[in-house]
């Protein structure tokens, strides 16, 4: 059994020689004495069902910064942290499973002469995900194209952003309505996600990335630097007047929307001449062209590796010997200057320096590449009925703002409409927030705060609220303490 703090669970059924029958979630274990449960959250210790995590406390720092008391097994008395200043997480709270049990904690504090309660528990998540946001204009895969770990589809490629791929990674239908082994990947791939750990993945058509939260992805092998300063069109206008004077043609390459200089709207309005150099693809607007080659890991997002191969024509009537002509990418990472000759053919040549540094400028202003993991899911049944009684009445509080929602301490987006769907930034949560059930389904702290005439209103579990200084120390060894997350909203009234 693992050595983590432990405390006992009200619930369990025994079945002889000292055979705990865990009801924490719907598998439903049978935990001999000395073991753990598949989740490794609940363990039978002596014949009792324990939790085997300790419970989080976040403490939010005091005006002159001194840090926290740190958690020490053994020495905590329920008073080294100011009441005032705890936030009690629903990591390692436990679980409500079946519906009708109350949330594990149910906690009373006055902040700013307001009475609040703080309804914490860790919510089992069968609707479930993470959305993936890859700062990268390489092609990773085509849109709606799946995504696998070791073979099985735990997602798909959905819309690409603005200089940023996305990936949509889980959800019930893979977590259960595939293949027990779909489930299983799914479920592993979801945690290491949220625990920002890398996670390898193939592409369907496409390449392989690794994605961890925070860090640079790494697409077939090679780590991403930049995301895009924009497109190509927007790229053209953002620098048109820093190469005025010192180049008579730029052609930025992009994927999507390759930017000619000349033809821009910006070359316009600095009155440069045509250059009589035409790019492939389909002319959108002056200046703009869409589908100048296939998507790929070259120029911009695009299969090109030799940039003079998206010129499709040179006009002599309009071009002359001696134009000057730049082909950058939109992370200038790629810039190729050249010439043009007597018979109007491009020959790369050394790039003057002022032209350079607008080249260099532009990977100034690209920002580090990233990855980034939001953790998405669904507040069901279970979870609602251990807030109250009557779980539409949370429902409409949510929806009304009323109620403030945080998972671990973060905060969360609330999606409009029906039913409680949440968002939530996995780096702005406590490590190690995440756990699972074999079901498979992850499980994921959330807090319900209110205030407390508002928590009676709507039915909420009155008796079982317990003071947050009782429940500090009755924690005991079972509690850790952590400094509050400082870009995290304080959730009590300040």
């Amino acid at each position: 059994m693992t050595s983590r703090a432990a405390r006992s669970e009200k619930f369990g059924a025994f079945e002889g020689d000292g055979i705990i029958r865990c009801d924490a979630c719907p598998v439903l274990c049978r935990i001999r004495p000395g073991r753990a449960g598949a989740c490794s959250r609940y363990a039978n210790q002596d014949g009792v069902l324990v939790r085997t995590d300790p419970a989080l406390t976040l403490a939010h720092a005091v005006e002159d910064h001194r840090p926290v008391v740190a958690f020490a097994r053994g020495e905590w008395d329920g008073e080294l942290l100011d009441p005032s200043r705890a936030f009690v997480t629903g990591v390692g709270a436990g679980t409500t499973y079946p519906d009708y049990k109350p949330a594990p904690f149910i906690v009373g504090a006055t902040h700013a002469g307001v009475d609040t309660v703080t309804v914490v528990t860790e919510g089992m998540f069968s609707y479930c995900g993470v959305k993936v946001k890859i700062d990268t204009d390489r092609h990773l895969g085509p849109e709606a194209a799946a995504v696998r770990v070791n073979g099985e589809q735990v997602g798909h490629v959905t819309t690409a952003e603005y200089g940023s791929q996305m990936l949509s990674i889980g959800g019930v239908r893979h977590l259960t309505g595939g293949s027990k082994k779909e489930g299983v990947v799914t479920c592993e791939t979801l945690l290491k996600l949220c625990g920002a750990e890398p996670v390898e993945m193939t592409i369907d058509g496409g390449h392989s990335v690794v994605v961890q939260a925070g860090r640079a992805p790494i697409v077939d092998g090679t780590p991403e630097r930049r995301m895009r300063v924009g497109c190509g069109s927007a790229t053209v206008g953002i620098f048109a007047q820093q190469w005025l004077g010192h180049v008579d043609e730029v052609i930025v390459v992009d994927d999507h929307i390759t930017g000619v200089l000349s033809e821009h709207q910006a070359g316009k309005v600095l009155n440069m001449p045509p250059a009589g150099i035409r790019v492939r693809g389909r002319r959108s607007t002056p200046g703009r062209y869409f589908q100048v080659a296939h998507p790929g890991l070259g120029w911009g997002g695009t299969d090109i590796t030799d940039p003079l191969g998206i010129i499709e024509r040179i006009d002599p009537k309009v071009a002359w010997p001696g134009l000057r002509l730049l082909l950058t990418s939109t992370t200038g990472e790629d810039a190729l200057w050249c010439v043009l000759d007597e018979a109007l053919k491009p020959v790369p040549a050394e790039m003057p320096e002022a032209v350079r540094m607008v080249v260099d400028r532009i990977g100034e202003n690209c920002e580090p590449s990233l990855c980034s993991v939001l953790f998405m899911a669904g507040a069901g049944g279970s979870l609602r009925a251990g807030v109250t009684e009557n779980p539409v009445l949370l429902t409409q509080a949510v929806a009304a703002g009323e109620v403030r929602v945080t998972m671990g301490g973060a905060p969360v987006y609330l999606w409009p409409g029906g039913g409680i769907t949440v968002m939530a930034d996995v780096l702005r949560m406590p490590k190690l927030s995440f756990g699972h059930v074999p079901t498979p389904a992850i499980v994921a702290p959330i807090e319900f705060t209110l205030p407390r005439a508002l928590y009676a209103r709507l039915g909420g579990h009155m008796d079982q609220v317990v003071p947050v200084q009782e429940v500090l120390r009755g924690l005991g060894d079972d509690l850790r303490v952590e400094t509050w997350h400082p870009a995290n909203p304080w959730p009590f009234p300040r």
